[in-house]
């Protein structure tokens, strides 16, 4: 009787461990879920960083891609004004009674070392219900995203009103350079980007406890620049350490600046994401951001709110030490400390005024400070009611109750670049993540796999409704 009572529990155990994995278990992919995998799998892994990479190689995959889907070889061009930095355009041609609409992503990816991540940062890792590569999120989710919903709509043999301009770019991590795929097709082919309106990242939709709470909607963004700091010396002996050392005095210099905090400035962007953030929050975290959201917190509100990153960088112009190098032998003094300082400016701060209190912050007679590119300032993209229809009609069908809220980006886009040609640029993807798994640039960047097909879902829906 034991026996045959320990085989039944056997069973009936084995039989509910069956039962919780397949309650677990994800659906199976679409169709169309498996073609974008494919996209997606194949661009992460194609290495585009700006020391090793190739944006072309990336590119040409891409326009294979769309050729097979139907694309006409003329609908496509590639451009190369630099080698390994190729760019692609595609325009899916429609009727004309709508203006051109523009979608953008770029290609290129951050460096990734191997020894610093847990696994090869260009292979598509999938576990534990997240992918794992560089560029999962920034920014190959979105043009992967734009690839396979161009080639899905002409498969379907879908009639837009509009001409969908697609442009995947290369060097938007190196910022303002003549690189830079965006800078350089404004600046050399400038009506193939023509469009009323364009899409592109900066956006994305944030969870609290797992749960979606509100979708941000990117109008603007902080400026970015970047200072080369360096102190020199005659160097010597290790033996006879001296009083002029340029580590101990550029050290001393950076730590000052990791203590300092620029003013808070609020702008109306910036007031309205706190009011509508507040909603979704309880106690102390829901007061302090009406306080902000009324214009005039306390020093108290500021300070909590300031311990979580997103935040900080939202209600200031941050500046931050990201890269130092020093000295020339183990056994000898140095005679040069240098170090790489990268400052996010809030569109309303006034440039030469943050470069004045950096200098100031930093002290030190012998630290010469050099702007290696100056800040370029671009106007917020206008809060258009027809956008903001289909964007939160589409939130509203895909997370009922969750709200679309206006916001600034803490860093910089290549829509800095088209909003300053004229062309309003919407940052914006469906794509929901915790803030505290911010993994962009970082190590093991990753996306959590839903999510990133829910993404992939609103934006497809997004581009027919704009285009119909």
């Amino acid at each position: 009787m034991k026996i045959a009572l320990r085989r039944c529990l056997i069973a009936t155990l084995a039989g509910l461990g069956a039962w919780a994995g397949a309650q677990t278990a994800p659906p199976p992919l679409t169709a169309e879920q498996q073609r974008f995998r494919e996209t997606y799998k194949e661009l992460v892994e194609i290495n585009t960083t700006h020391l090793t990479g190739n944006n072309t190689e990336a590119a040409l995959a891409m326009q294979k891609r769309l050729l097979a889907a139907g694309f006409k070889p003329e609908e496509i061009q590639l451009f190369e004004p630099f080698p390994r930095k190729g760019n692609l355009v595609v325009r899916f041609k429609g009727d004309g009674s709508k203006k051109p609409m523009l979608l953008l992503a770029h290609l290129d990816v951050v460096e990734a070392r191997r020894e610093d991540w847990k696994t090869d940062p260009f292979k598509l890792k999938e576990d534990d219900g997240y992918f794992t590569a560089r560029g999962a999120s920034d920014d190959k989710a979105m043009a992967a995203s734009f690839v396979s919903i161009l080639s899905q709509l002409r498969r379907e043999g879908f009639k837009p009103s509009r001409d969908i301009i697609l442009a995947l770019t290369a060097d938007e991590e190196l910022g303002d350079v003549p690189s830079n795929g965006v800078f350089w097709l404004i600046n050399n082919q400038r009506p193939l980007l023509d469009a009323e309106f364009g899409i592109n990242e900066g956006g994305g939709g944030q969870l609290g406890k797992g749960k979606p709470i509100l979708h941000r909607m990117q109008v603007a963004e902080k400026m970015y620049t970047t200072y080369k700091l360096e102190v020199r010396d005659v160097g010597g002996h290790s033996s006879l350490p001296t009083a002029s050392n340029p580590v101990y005095e550029l050290s001393g210099a950076l730590v000052r600046l990791g203590a300092y905090r620029f003013p808070v400035k609020l702008a109306e962007v910036t007031r309205t994401y706190f009011a509508r953030s507040a909603e979704f929050e309880t106690g102390q975290m829901a007061e302090d951001m009406r306080a902000v959201a009324s214009g005039q917190p306390s020093e108290e509100a500021v300070d909590r709110l300031s311990r979580t990153p997103l935040y900080n960088a939202t209600l200031r112009t941050t500046c931050v030490a990201t890269q130092l190098l020093a000295g020339h032998a183990e056994n000898a003094l140095p005679q040069s400390a240098k170090a790489t300082v990268n400052c996010r400016i809030l569109p309303h701060d006034d440039p030469a005024e943050v470069e004045a209190a950096l200098r100031k912050v930093l002290g030190g007679e012998r630290i010469t400070m050099t702007a290696s590119n100056p800040p370029l300032k671009s106007p917020p993209s206008p809060l258009r009611a027809d956008v903001m229809a289909v964007v939160e009609g589409l939130t509203q069908q895909m997370w009922p109750g969750v709200p679309v809220v206006p916001t600034m980006s803490t860093g910089a886009t290549d829509s800095r670049f088209l909003r300053n040609a004229g062309i309003p640029v919407y940052g914006v993807s469906g794509i929901f993540s915790e803030p505290s798994d911010a993994r962009a640039h970082g190590l093991d960047e990753r996306v959590a796999i839903p999510r990133l097909y829910d993404g992939r879902e609103f934006m497809y829906r997004m581009v027919k409704q704009f285009a119909q």
